[in-house]
This record gives structure tokens, sequence and C-alpha cells, in this order.
């Protein structure tokens, strides 16, 4: 320690400024000094008051590490604790605008797992749907209804029966998912706040887009393959022994546009399905996150959510899934076109015959939904765990 004497100017060192003393009697605003020297034989070192910033880059003990986490520094900085959304894992997140996106290639795998995976447990109720659509032509109908559906089915097929034409809808749902997601979020993410929110508006454009294009690459060959190889076991002598071999029947006599039969309708359907789904999801997303877009959704809240936009599709889309039923049948040759089929269902059979199937449609399209949305968003969590992307 240095001695001070007050014959001579003093540095006397406050918390925020350094004064120069001219006299041992006054300050440097000629005020009275205090003269008792406990004050300024007080040890001091630079690693307090102002001089603490430079400290700590010249690791003086006692001072806080230089390579602290972000956050701390900031506190350490006097900027206040920082939200629980931009700690942690969200860091990243917050320096790339604060918006939380998916990538797109995680999109496509996820959505292709979670439809694979879907199919599988929900594949009878579409069985059952298409067949009791497919029986409104028959005079008279051979089912009596959903029960009976089944029960006949298994008695001529066995349980494996309910399971005829998985592998053509198999083959096709992995890749459908895949693109409607992929799609889904390649259309989204431009759009979407500061937050990572998507306006709902927005939501119901990106799910159009997704639809028609699933609709296009995936859906409509593959549906066309599935209700002609269901539709062709209710005749006496079944054709296609299996996917490959109706695929191969299908293109010799009809070439490739034979698997593109009803391609109107199932744009129209397909689009229509996942604008509402997409809408519904994010609305009823939006709307539980409220102003924290980061809260976490449990898989049963995701499940309730997605199993009520699903409902919300059957009830708006079922007549036009009616009639892309009919014009990918082994009989669609009957109708000229898709508004000649909806014609001809109207007037031969009513407008009841526009809602057939919908409850068997109801049960699997809330099933499906809500499983692929959940799969969807569990395989994305784990994805951002071993896939890091910007």
């Amino acid at each position: 320690m240095v001695p001070v004497s007050l014959h001579h100017p003093v540095f006397l060192l406050s918390s925020d400024i350094v004064r120069v003393g001219p006299s041992p009697q006054t300050d440097l605003y000629n005020e009275p000094l205090n003269t008792d020297m406990s004050s300024l034989l007080k040890p001091f070192s630079v690693c307090e008051g102002p001089c603490e910033s430079g400290a700590v880059s010249r690791g003086c003990p006692g001072s806080a590490p230089h390579h602290q986490p972000p956050s701390q520094r900031l506190v350490a900085a006097g900027l206040g604790s920082l939200p629980g959304s931009l700690t942690g894992r969200n860091l990243a997140t917050a320096a790339v605008g604060g918006r939380k996106l998916t990538h797109p290639g995680k999109s496509i795998l996820a959505g292709g797992i979670a439809g694979g995976i879907e199919i599988c447990i929900t594949f009878p109720t579409e069985y059952v749907k298409t067949q009791l659509q497919l029986d409104e032509r028959a005079n008279p109908p051979r089912y009596r209804g959903i029960g009976d559906c089944v029960k006949l089915t298994v008695q001529d097929h066995g349980l494996r029966g309910l399971y005829r034409g998985l592998s053509s809808l198999l083959y096709g749902s992995i890749p459908k998912s895949a693109v409607r997601f992929g799609t889904f979020d390649m259309l989204s993410n431009p759009m979407r706040d500061a937050t990572g929110r998507l306006d709902n508006t927005r939501s119901l454009v990106c799910g159009l887009g997704a639809g028609i294009t699933e609709a296009i690459v995936v859906v409509c060959p593959m549906e066309t393959l599935k209700v002609k190889m269901i539709h062709d076991q209710c005749s006496l002598r079944p054709r296609y022994r299996g996917f490959f071999h109706g695929i191969s029947e299908i293109i010799r006599e009809q070439g490739v546009r034979g698997t593109y039969q009803g391609l109107t309708a199932t744009v129209l359907k397909q689009g229509s399905n996942q604008a509402i789904r997409f809408y519904v999801m994010n609305l009823l997303r939006n709307w539980y996150k409220g102003d924290d877009p980061s809260r976490d959704m449990h898989p049963f809240i995701t499940a309730i959510f997605g199993a009520t936009a699903g409902a919300a599709s059957v009830f708006g889309n079922t007549p036009l899934d009616v009639v892309k039923t009919r014009m990918q049948g082994l009989e669609a040759h009957r109708y000229k076109s898709t508004v000649d089929c909806g014609f001809q269902i109207l007037k031969n059979e009513g407008p009841q015959a526009f809602y057939k199937g919908t409850v068997p449609r109801l049960g699997r399209v809330c099933l499906d939904v809500a499983i692929v949305f959940v799969i969807y968003e569990e395989v994305v969590k784990l994805l951002n765990n071993v896939w890091k992307t910007q």
C-alpha cells in the first residue's frame, strides 16, 4: 500500500468517477475535504467498481470466469434475466431471428415414419369404408352395414381379408406423409413471424399447397391402385394376385393414365383435406400456447387436436371422397368426368349417397390424423437431438 500525503494532489477513487484534489483542505469542488484517513486507507482492487469488466478479461482473482454462458454474461452486464424461451437450447434459435423452424429434411423423414405406422393401424377401417362406397352400386346391396361388411369379409377371406390392398396403401402412405409434411414446412417456414408462430389463414394456404402436391405426386396413383384391388376382390374371379401384379396389369391394359383416374377429384379432396386439417390443428395449437410459443404440448393434447382436425375434414369433404372413389373404381368408364360422376350420383342415388361410409371414415380419419400428428411431433423432437440444423 502506498502512503498518501495530504500535501500533494490526491486521486480519490469513488464507484463512478475519479476526482483530483487540488489542496489538502478542499476537493475539486472547493468543498471541505473529509480528513478521516480511514476511507482513503481502505484497501481496494481494480476488480471492483467500473474496472470490473476489464478485470475479467485479465483474469483478476475473484472475478467471474471469462467463458461464461451467454445468458450469464448478459445478466452480469446488467441486462437482467432472460426469459425461459431464450435460455438453453432455444438460445440458438433466438440467434437466427427468434424463429423455431423445422428443417424440411426432418419433416420428410418424420412424416414418412408416421405415415407408415399409422396405415398399419387404421387400414381395416379404410377397407370397410371403401367396400361400403363401392357396394352402393350393387342391386341389391351386398352389405347391410359396417358390422355386416366386417362379418362377411372375415367369413369369406379370414382376418387377412380386412388387409387386402394394404401393400398398395402402405407403399403410398409413407411417401404421401413425407411429401405432405415436407411441403407444408417448406411453404410455412418463410411465413412464420419472429417467434415461429404461423398465422391461421396462412396455415390454410400452406395446407392446401401440401394437399395438392401430395395428390399429384403420390395419392392419385396409389389410391387408384388401392380402390381397383379392393374392388377386384368383390368379383367372383379376382384378377390381381398382388400389388406389383396389379400395377403391371393396369398399366398393360390402360397405360400410365390408368393409374391417374380421378385426378381432379383427388386434387380437390386432398387439397381441401389438408387445408382443413392444418388450419384446425394450427388454430388449436395457437389457442393452447397463447402468448408463449415455446410452450410444449403433451402428446395427449396433440392427439385430441389431431382427432378434432380429422373430424372437421371428414364432414367438410366426404362428398369429394365418394366421387373420387367412384372415379377410381373398376367401373370408372361409366362416367365422362368428375362432374358427370357427381351429377349421376345425385340423380340416381340422392344426396345421401355423398355421405355413404361417413361413420367408418370418421373413425378411421380421427384415429389417422391423431396418430400421424403425435408420431410426427415425437419423431421431430428425437431428430432435433441427433440431427443438428440451424
